[in-house]
């Protein structure tokens, strides 16, 4: 019989466990981990035992905190670089034309200094990575009994990443990248596609550019696309701000400009408390915000939008101290028009910047 406890998993007895758990934390020495989260994850592990826990669960949990323990450690030293998320087929051969355009925007994501992310195998994975070179290569391979070996660009690099299951592969995909371009591909390439549009339309991803990428007079988009607008948005399944989540691009060139002018003001977000606070690259003229207070009032809760400094509660993040800041208070709902304020302040901000 499991022993009464309080239900909160975070919650502990005072236990020899717990004395154990924390000499354990002390011997880690440095003041650099965050001792209440190791805790807390430690204290988990040992009631995975008080559970009696299946073997096949900790299996499970085992692998997966390997996994992501190891691909953290391979990506931390590149954490200040921008990454792109590339999907697309792994079945197509170099004469596929769509094969020639991921090679070229792979090139062109490097050469404005981002690095290129794939699932590692061939096809237009393998083809992102030829454009973008070994050096602005990520891996993240998925092991299956066929057609996943890694691309030889990336095979023996230290960036390459094996993953044993899709989850914490998905997981890595959009927590280290910043944006998300798909080529024409199968089942795997609309899986991380919608993934990334759920994710951006609830919130529980930071917002990202998400392209479409299709031959000059290509069609392989256009029957989802169709589908979206006729059955999801018109059908009130989703709103109808949500389709400026994603965008079509007709060349390589255009899906790295819809990319980089994403970032071009905008830089990066976070919630302190109540208010949304979006840092910029450089400040909007004096005017801008009352605009967007206008154009997007909608999904402001209370108050307008307001162009600011740092506030104290972003101490932690020193090296985003200087950036220029615009805050309100974002209902957190609407999060496709938050997209559309985006391109909005981008827009402000590229007539400021330039003039």
């Amino acid at each position: 019989m499991i022993p009464n406890r309080p239900l909160h998993p975070y919650t502990t007895h005072k236990t020899e466990a717990d004395s154990q758990i924390a000499a354990l934390l002390q011997s880690l020495g440095e003041d650099r981990f965050d001792r209440r989260l190791l805790s807390e994850m430690m204290v988990s592990i040992y009631r995975l035992g008080e559970d009696a826990a299946t073997t096949g669960d900790l299996k499970i949990l085992n692998a997966a905190l390997k996994e992501l323990r190891y691909a953290f450690r391979v990506f931390r030293p590149y954490r200040s670089i921008r990454k792109v998320a590339l999907f697309g087929s792994a079945r197509v051969s170099r004469g596929y034309p769509g094969y020639q355009m991921a090679k070229a925007f792979g090139h062109r994501m490097a050469q404005a200094d981002w690095m290129v992310i794939t699932g590692a195998a061939s096809g237009i994975m393998k083809a992102g990575h030829e454009g973008a070179g070994c050096s602005a290569s990520f891996g993240l391979n998925i092991r299956l009994p066929f057609e996943q070996e890694a691309n030889p660009i990336i095979a023996k690099d230290q960036k390459l990443v094996n993953c044993k299951y899709f989850f914490t592969r998905k997981l890595l995909f959009i927590k280290e990248s910043h944006a998300t371009a798909l080529f024409p591909g199968g089942f795997g390439t609309l899986d991380e596609g919608f993934e990334s549009m759920t994710l951006v339309q609830t919130g529980k991803s930071d917002p990202r550019p998400i392209v479409l990428v299709d031959l000059p007079d290509g069609t392989f988009w256009k029957p989802l696309l169709s589908f979206i607008d006729q059955r999801l948005a018109k059908g009130g399944m989703i709103s109808r701000s949500d389709c400026s989540i994603y965008k079509v691009a007709r060349s390589a060139e255009e899906a790295a400009r819809h990319i980089l002018h994403f970032y071009s003001t905008y830089h990066s977000l976070r919630y302190v408390e109540r208010q949304l606070v979006l840092r910029l690259t450089h400040p909007l003229a004096v005017e801008a915000p009352a605009k967007l207070t206008r154009e997007f009032r909608d999904i402001i809760e209370t108050g307008t939008i307001r162009q600011t400094t740092a506030l104290p509660e972003e101490a932690d993040e020193p090296s985003l101290k200087d950036l220029p800041r615009l805050i309100f208070a974002f209902n957190r709902k609407q999060f496709g028009r938050l997209i559309e304020m985006i391109h909005r302040i981008n827009e402000l901000g590229n007539v400021k910047h330039t003039g």
